[in-house]
């Protein structure tokens, strides 16, 4: 199986929700919970998750756990 990378910039503490596809490998992600304990990252792979058709446990953070933006694995 292939894995796929994906690169996301993120902007917590949004007022709604959303992901915006740039293009095959580029989001842009809205997120309404805050950079803490790892609320935004989890909010991140859940809505992430939902927009890919694809079960959580198929996606990582590999890079940016802490910073805006974000590298995810897909496999």
């Amino acid at each position: 199986m292939a894995k796929t990378i994906l690169t996301i910039r993120v902007q917590p503490k949004a007022s709604r929700q959303e992901l915006i596809p740039l293009s095959a490998t580029e989001f842009r992600a809205r997120l309404i919970s805050a950079p803490d304990k790892g609320r935004a990252n989890r909010e991140l792979l859940e809505l992430l998750a939902g927009h890919l058709g694809l079960p959580l446990s198929r996606l990582k953070i590999i890079r940016g756990e802490k910073s805006r933006v974000k590298l995810v694995e897909v496999c």
